[in-house]
């Protein structure tokens, strides 16, 4: 791809280093900025710094927030004794949306793949094991992608936790296998909530 502009070449350059958009998609979004005011892009580059520099992790369940506990955390409305352990915070986004759920929940940051070099230590697993031996939570749900990996980490999660009287639970099959959650439609992913099974049975079937 032949540029005229250099300043152009370089802007497509960093674009296209986001997931999922190539170099010709980069290109028409570049174009695309250049034909509106400058006070858009102003606001979108404003808008990208503020999330950079400015969005925490939430101190008690790792999901994404604007202060230090997130809106979930603080709602007092909200079942502390159920917790659901997710990846990521587009899954929390996933079921929040399904309005069928009102416990808690548990940011891993991932998923156990040796494959990817990434295990039981490099994701928040330590702190939930924290959280159940104090006693403040009855069921945690198992939440992730029902792939591989997913049910590796249920697993590894399950064996971590025996040694406390804990209710474990996992959505129920209606999502189907090797799917992420994040792609699951909303009444599929919230069925799937409300009839949750036990783990155990899960591990047998």
């Amino acid at each position: 791809m032949d540029f005229s502009s250099k300043i152009l070449e370089n802007a497509v350059s960093e674009v296209s280093r986001l997931p999922g958009i190539g170099k010709r998609t980069a290109l028409r979004l570049v174009l695309h900025l250049l034909k509106q005011p400058s006070e858009h892009t102003k606001y979108l580059s404003e808008a990208l710094l503020h999330v950079r520099n400015d969005v925490k992790s939430c101190e008690k369940c790792h999901n994404i927030s604007d202060t230090v506990l997130c809106d979930i955390c603080q709602n007092s409305k909200r079942n502390p004794e159920i917790v659901c352990v997710v990846e990521d915070i587009r899954d929390v986004m996933a079921i929040e949306s399904t309005s069928q759920f009102n416990g808690l929940y548990h940011v891993l940051g991932g998923k156990i793949s040796p494959i990817e070099g990434i295990g039981p230590q490099n994701l928040k697993i330590d702190s939930l094991v924290q959280k159940v031996a104090s006693g403040e939570i009855k069921e945690l749900i198992f939440a992730l992608s029902s792939t591989m990996e997913g049910d590796t980490t249920n697993f590894y999660i399950y064996k971590q936790l025996q040694k406390y009287e804990i209710i474990t639970s996992t959505i129920a099959r209606g999502i189907a296998v090797g799917d992420e959650l994040e792609y699951a439609d909303e009444v599929t992913l919230g069925r799937s909530i409300i009839n949750r099974i036990p783990f155990e049975q899960s591990i047998k079937s």
